[in-house]
């Protein structure tokens, strides 16, 4: 059995003798219609299974309802959770989703990043490429004209909107934690130093250590691409070191997977003899042999949903110059 096709404003009125534009007052609810005229139009389009006609509203309010949400990649966990938070606040709010991956690879960011302009979406979220440099591509950026809220991997600038989570707070808390408990030789294994969060982790690496009037061991200190490779590669050096590191903190999980890898293949007992400790607290390292001891919940599934309502509130308040500053507190995870 087919649907009844949806009725026009046009028929409505036909039917009830009235102007085309006294139904559309009167679906809009407009209190210049009588009561007992709007009740009528309105009972009518529900018996004749009215729909409005959203395009028409589109252009009229010239708007799209269209949230461009770019990431580096939404396979990896930490992504899709922060999507499950931005597509349950889009949705609560009337929106709906256009989503787009920049695999790591700034010119396929901008490419992506235009490509959702010209579709006309109202705002933008994005969590930047690891090889962004926004200070060398924010015009790049001022040319979308369109509002744009950074969430997770965002620019190290107070020039933009942004909602992050405070990664230099939960290193100093793990690098706390780990000399209380007797680790001294603490290796950090940091991202891509163009990113905002590798720089805060080194930071919070380094302040937690000095604070303790211990010299900071910078051969302690490796960077990754995150490849395996590199990862392989790091860890092997450290493990060569004279004295080598008893803790190992990774950038994230997929890192803290290949580190553990890498030391297992070196006959290392993992968490024994070398503590493994890692940022984000996904659960797929729970389905793993060796979970890290130690990690920093981010909450990208909040930081979805602050996202969206901050940009919400950019597109609702467009001439406020003021820009947006969400900051959320980590939690440190002990798990044993």
């Amino acid at each position: 059995m087919s649907n009844p096709v949806a009725a026009t404003i046009k028929e409505i009125a036909e039917r009830l003798k009235v102007s085309p534009s006294t139904v559309s007052r009167a679906l809009n609810n407009n209190t210049r219609i009588g009561k007992e005229t709007r009740d009528k139009i309105q009972q009518l389009a529900k018996e004749l299974n009215y729909e409005p006609n959203a395009r028409a509203i589109f252009f009229k309010k010239q708007k799209s309802y269209v949230i461009g949400v770019v990431v580096p990649f939404i396979r990896e966990e930490f992504f899709s959770q922060a999507i499950s938070g931005i597509e349950a606040a889009a949705m609560e709010n009337n929106y709906t989703i256009l989503f787009g991956q920049s695999y790591d690879d700034p010119d396929r960011e901008l490419t992506v990043l235009n490509a959702m302009k010209r579709q006309g979406v109202d705002g933008i979220l994005i969590s930047l490429s690891k090889k962004t440099r926004f200070a060398g591509q924010e015009a790049e950026f001022e040319k979308l004209g369109k509002p744009i809220v950074f969430f997770d991997r965002v620019p190290g600038t107070d020039q933009a909107h942004q909602v992050y989570c405070n990664v230099y707070k939960g290193t100093v808390q793990m690098v706390n934690w780990l000399m209380g408990k007797g680790y001294k030789r603490i290796a950090l294994i940091n991202g891509p130093g163009e990113l905002l969060a590798s720089r805060q982790r080194l930071k919070g690496y380094m302040d937690a250590i000095s604070a303790r009037k211990l010299k900071v061991n910078m051969q302690l200190v490796e960077t990754t691409d995150f490849s395996k490779e590199a990862t392989t590669r790091v860890v092997n050096g450290l493990l060569k070191m004279k004295s080598p590191p008893n803790a190992i903190i990774s950038f994230n999980e997929y890192v803290h997977m290949d580190a553990v890898r890498a030391a297992e293949e070196k006959g290392i007992r993992i968490n024994q003899e070398l503590l493994f400790a890692s940022y984000a607290n996904l659960a797929i390292t729970g389905y793993t042999a060796h979970p890290p001891v130690l990690s920093i919940e981010q909450f990208p599934y909040q930081q979805g949903e602050k996202a969206v309502e901050m940009l919400i509130r950019v597109l609702d308040e467009p001439h406020t110059e003021a820009f947006l500053q969400e900051e959320i507190d980590p939690q440190l995870i002990v798990h044993y």
